[in-house]
């Protein structure tokens, strides 16, 4: 009789579990079976202008006139997993030091995050704006012309991308899939750094070199792939990240901004697939350019455009989908101290006599010493989204971190993207600053010591 009568309350509790639970829709179970599952992820997109207006001092030149395709501020908010996770690239050179922090403390308060899951990286074109609020205080209260890193339009930017973020998370959209595709992009991206027999530096093969002896050298070392991570809602495709490692330069010094080859390949693919907003990161490009392809002829902007966006199809094309929940997503950074070169406290006695070329490519270092000296270190973040990891990479770090990155995870789809703080200018390898070269000898604010710091560091991250 007792069991009996346990029997019937357990049927009765489970019928009363089954009604309340049609009533509040929180059972599966008595779901139509056609319906799709609602995803808890959310995706916002952003796409604001940031080409500066007639007269302002862009990196090099001042701008005397604007392109029909103007610099971009893109990007992506991840939402659902944790607090939001923000993505962004500029089409600027560089954003470095104090403009990192204003950068990512607004990009934080637009989405309803913190600075640390926010990360700001630039493609690298030349013919763009510098940026470094530290640089420009440091020469304003010096009474210097901060040229350059005069902040004022980028100032600008930031408030246009607080508004388009905040705009961004009212429309959001559900994504249940990412995808993952690459491809090999060909005759664009070349080894810049060309050793000789004792394996010392012999010469630079910059962005455009016109020696026919340094462009028929082998391309060298270099990461051929074009990486592609979209979003997808269902079979609508959201956002498309790209990752590919090489200087983005074809021609530059014009006076006129632009976004350069990277640029018009990505547009290329915009019109390709209009329904997905596309974003570009450059990889580890630091020892990379174009220059075994490129003469400095004007028509070589579009053919490499046209090579990248070639790749970018393919990569596409072989994109494979899966699905992915807030379990299968994981934001991890971690700081890194570097081992700052000592001749950048020479810097600070050199600021009055300073050309301003030599301000725009070396002042960024100097305001990363003092920021270190102050406890202020750059974190090295990744993001994990299903199968995928995108590791982002302060300054122009060679492409062997790219490579070694792949290295230590080949069961994932592991992107790079390179160009984040600008403050550290070139990440060599340990080998290169004993070979020589403008990379390790002149433009790199760190030491060898660097390539054992920041492996240790992509090893942590990549482990998790």
């Amino acid at each position: 009789m007792y069991s009996f009568r346990k029997n019937n309350a357990v049927i009765i509790l489970i019928f009363i579990i089954g009604i309340l639970t049609v009533f509040t829709g929180n059972s599966n179970a008595f779901c139509s079976p056609n319906k799709p599952q609602v995803s808890s992820l959310h995706l916002a997109t952003f796409d604001v202008d940031a080409t500066p207006p007639i007269g302002t001092q862009l990196t090099y030149d001042r701008e005397v006139n604007k392109w029909d395709l103007g610099l971009r501020a893109k990007g992506v908010v991840i939402t659902g997993a944790g607090q939001p996770i923000v993505i962004c690239a500029v089409d600027w050179i560089g954003i470095a030091n104090d403009g990192q922090d204003a950068f990512k403390e607004a990009l934080a308060e637009a989405a309803g995050t913190i600075p640390d899951r926010v990360v700001v990286h630039t493609v690298h074109q030349h013919d763009s704006p510098e940026c470094d609020f530290g640089a420009e205080k440091m020469l304003k209260d010096l009474g210097l012309d901060p040229g350059c890193y005069e902040g004022t339009f980028e100032r600008e930017v930031i408030d246009r991308l607080k508004t388009a973020v905040k705009q961004s998370m009212e429309h959001q959209q559900v994504f249940t899939q990412i995808g993952l595709g690459e491809a090999k992009v060909y005759k664009v991206a070349s080894n810049r750094r060309i050793n000789g027999p004792d394996g010392k530096f012999l010469a630079t093969r910059y962005s455009t070199t016109t020696d026919p002896k340094l462009r028929a050298l082998p391309e060298g070392l270099i990461d051929p792939m074009v990486s592609l991570i979209s979003f997808w809602n269902q079979d609508k495709p959201v956002a498309v990240l790209s990752f590919y490692a090489t200087h983005p330069q074809s021609y530059y010094r014009t006076g006129v901004a632009n976004p350069d080859f990277p640029g018009l390949a990505r547009f290329y693919r915009q019109l390709a697939v209009p329904q997905a907003l596309h974003i570009h990161f450059n990889g580890a490009g630091g020892n990379l350019t174009a220059g075994k392809y490129n003469d400095g002829s004007m028509e070589n902007r579009d053919i490499l455009a046209r090579r990248l966006a070639d790749g970018m199809k393919r990569a596409w094309e072989a994109t494979k989908k899966q699905p992915v929940s807030p379990e299968a997503i994981n934001w991890a950074s971690e700081p890194i101290v570097l081992p700052l070169a000592k001749n950048i406290s020479d810097l600070e006695g050199k600021l009055k006599t300073m050309d301003p070329i030599y301000r725009a490519n070396n002042l960024y270092k100097l305001v990363l010493l003092k920021r270190s000296q102050a406890g202020k270190n750059i974190n090295i973040s990744c993001l994990s989204v299903g199968n995928a990891r995108v590791v982002f990479l302060p300054g122009e770090p060679f492409v062997e971190y790219q490579l070694g990155a792949k290295a230590m995870r080949p069961d994932k789809f592991v992107a790079v993207a390179g160009y984040g703080d600008y403050g550290t200018g070139y990440i060599c390898t340990a080998a290169a600053y004993s070979e020589g070269g403008y990379e390790s000898s002149e433009a790199s604010g760190v030491t060898a010591e660097v390539e054992q710091r920041l492996m240790t560091v992509l090893h942590k991250l990549l482990d998790k």
